[in-house]
């Protein structure tokens, strides 16, 4: 059963302050999360969890992760200069871009970011328009030799990364250069819950740095192992065991690098969904009941604010509170205001007998939620609140107005 840092009473206050529909971070959740993940690769040299920003982009969220030892991964403009308004900078930032615009990479350049390229040709363009910075990073997309899963699919059907006799190419374009530190990074799933698959990109770097090594005299200082560790969205899932995850990464490297007499590379993660996934709530009232053939539970949050289950069939599970311990005797298409057939959280969901007025608390949005809203049909962005330990919360992105809306137009 999925439990609720918060109660129904404390949601009601929430929304008699803070209108529905809004996102809620649990604060004490996220630092756990962070906590965690850096106990279990506590071993490692100089490791490092590079938050990615595209999971949740708020600078206040930036800042508690940053106190927990966390760096920054960002992938825009933006999300560098939300990781600056958070504090971060130097190598606590890691640029991991493509089809990479010339500002950008100036704009990681001033800030000291560690630089991931997605494209060896990136190399010249690098240098021709921010310079070339003594460290440099390629992403690897292995192809056919390593599979993918359903969210981040084949990865020979991906955009992403370079091939392996790029990586050589790329590597030695950049040593002839001048760069002078190297990392290796791969992003090769997305929401993984299997340990096996997520130990095997780490032996796989590992291996592929032992042979840049040995054929192009250089060495390596970071293996990024990328992010895409899932979380457990259905009650009945289990989360993944990071102990066992790095205890089997530990076991790949010491293979690696125990006798291999190189300098021993830090380690590197970028994970969202694990950080903030479980720990945010969307918490929306129903609107409208309306039965034709079958059963509609209309909500004030559309697929606008959440659109996961509407792009990818994704399950979220959801709480009504106040209700919890009611029996699920109804079965409810839980919509939005869209006009899209799609704008649904749920389909023939069991749940309680709803009634209008209903709040509902939407399960596992803490990361690529309110980061993927947008403003189909006129639908502003709700806000997004955290809940301290202490019990209190605060807002730290507020709602969109109407006036945000039209503030860009050109009348």
């Amino acid at each position: 059963m999925k439990r609720l840092p918060f109660s129904a009473v404390q949601a009601r206050a929430i929304a008699a302050c803070h209108p529905t529909p809004f996102y809620l971070y649990d604060a004490a959740g996220i630092r756990g999360a962070a906590q965690a993940l850096n106990a279990a690769f506590a071993w490692a040299p100089r490791f490092r969890e590079y938050f990615a920003v595209k999971a949740t982009p708020n600078p206040h969220l930036l800042a508690l992760l940053a106190e927990e030892g966390c760096g920054a991964d960002c992938s825009s403009l933006p999300e560098l200069l939300l990781a600056e308004r958070a504090g971060l900078a130097g190598e606590a930032l890691m640029f991991t871009s493509n089809n990479t615009p010339a500002e950008e990479f100036i704009a990681a350049r001033r800030l000291g970011a560690l630089l991931n390229l997605d494209d060896v040709g990136h190399l010249e363009y690098l240098a021709r328009h921010a310079g070339l910075p003594a460290f440099i990073s390629f992403r690897y997309n292995p192809g056919p030799l390593r599979e993918g899963n359903a969210i981040i699919g084949r990865p020979e059907e991906a955009k992403f990364g370079v091939t392996r006799a790029q990586l050589f190419a790329g590597y030695a374009a950049a040593r002839d250069l001048g760069v002078t530190r190297f990392g290796l990074h791969a992003m090769i799933v997305s929401n993984e819950r299997d340990p096996a698959s997520l130990v095997a990109t780490a032996r796989m770097l590992f291996t592929l740095v032992l042979e840049l090594s040995a054929t192009l005299d250089i060495t390596f200082e970071l293996v990024n192992l990328g992010g895409g560790i899932g979380i457990p969205y259905r009650p009945e899932d289990a989360p993944v065991d990071l102990a066992v995850v790095g205890a089997g990464v530990r076991a790949a490297y010491e293979a690696a690098f125990g006798g291999a007499g190189l300098p021993r590379p830090a380690l590197a993660l970028e994970c969202g969904r694990l950080i903030t996934g479980p720990h945010g709530y969307l918490v929306t009232a129903v609107r409208h009941l309306k039965r034709t053939y079958r059963q509609y539970a209309g909500l004030d949050a559309t697929m606008a604010d959440l659109m996961r289950p509407a792009l990818y069939g994704a399950y979220h599970h959801i709480t009504v509170l106040g209700k919890a311990d009611r029996p699920a005797s109804e079965r409810y298409d839980l919509t939005g205001s869209l006009c899209e057939n799609n704008d649904k959280f749920a389909v023939a969901r069991p749940l309680p007998t709803l009634a209008v007025g209903d709040l509902l608390a939407i399960h596992d949005v803490g990361a690529h939620g309110h980061a993927m809203g947008f403003n189909y049909n006129g639908k502003l962005r709700a806000a997004e609140l955290l809940l301290d330990a202490d019990g209190s919360v605060r807002l730290i992105r507020r709602a969109e107005t109407l006036a945000d809306y039209f503030a860009t137009l050109a009348l």
